[in-house]
């Protein structure tokens, strides 16, 4: 139930401890808050990420391009603790002035490239792979990808926040926000009931951006229960789509990186090359 007592005050203030999982990281400024260098490896791209979904997307990106034979994809990707206030260290901030995972840094040009969409749309660009070539497929594409970046903070900060990780449970935002969860998955399972992938028959970036988040739902792989909550299982082709993603092979090794939770076979902190991927791949689930 919702509190019916409180009223918002004339002016806002932020007070430090106002609960949650997140509590310690959140709050209302922007900046560093300690002095932190990034470390630097060898390769031509320096990725500075967490394999939570949007981290996911990048990682599986670079994968794809590395298995396409793209050798300048060969990256570094270094660990970012987001519980631990990593995105607040001055290095970080450098890169990215929003204190998001993930940020890029192309060393061959000195570019930086932060926000997960933008990130995939620099490197389809970079490479020339992943992204329709004529105006219409890479409008539908592109549509695809900006829709993902709209709709997701929805599902993650919306309904993924007051169902599993409020320190209370509200009916109303719950409801509200399962309410358009639910909607998201219906356009989706329309749109791939006459589609292969979300920009026609080829996968795309569009893919990329979109499977981290809606694939890991319906699979039960966010937020506890609630895949069971929002029966998604009357998604067919959602799941159908989910399904083939998570065969690709670079999905398979791009979804490990930058995790250190999960089963043996499905974390790996830092990546620095494809043998750091083997290695992990070659354990035991358990």
């Amino acid at each position: 139930m919702s509190d019916a007592t409180y009223t918002p005050p004339e002016v806002w203030k932020w007070e430090e401890k106002s609960g949650g999982k997140f509590a310690n990281i959140n709050r209302p400024i922007a900046g560093s808050t300690h002095e932190k260098e990034l470390p630097r490896g060898e390769h031509p791209l320096q990725l500075h990420s967490m394999g939570t979904p949007n981290g996911v997307k990048v990682t599986v990106m670079l994968e794809e391009l590395l298995a396409l034979g793209h050798a300048g994809a060969e990256y570094d990707a270094w660990m970012i603790e987001i519980g631990e206030g990593d995105q607040f260290g001055s290095g970080f901030v450098g890169i990215n002035p929003n204190s998001k995972i993930p940020a890029l840094l192309d060393t061959t040009t000195g570019t930086r490239v932060f926000e997960s969409g933008s990130i995939l749309l620099y490197l389809a660009e970079k490479f020339g792979a992943f992204i329709p070539q004529d105006t219409k497929g890479r409008t539908e594409c592109l549509n695809w990808l900006f829709w993902q970046m709209g709709s997701a903070p929805y599902l993650g900060g919306g309904f993924g926040h007051f169902y599993a990780y409020a320190p209370e449970k509200f009916e109303y935002a719950i409801n509200r926000f399962s309410m358009e969860t639910k909607r998201q998955l219906d356009v989706l399972d329309k749109h791939l009931a006459d589609n292969t992938y979300f920009a026609g028959d080829d996968y795309t970036i569009a893919d990329m951006a979109i499977w981290p988040w809606y694939g890991a739902l319906v699979k039960g792989l966010l937020y506890g229960e609630s895949a069971k909550f929002l029966s998604v299982d009357e998604y067919k082709n959602v799941l159908r789509w989910t399904n083939e993603i998570a065969e690709r092979p670079a999905v398979k090794r791009g979804r490990i990186v930058n995790r250190t939770w999960g089963a043996p076979n499905a974390q790996l902190r830092d990546r620095h090359s494809a043998a750091d991927i083997d290695e992990v791949l070659a354990k035991p689930a358990e």
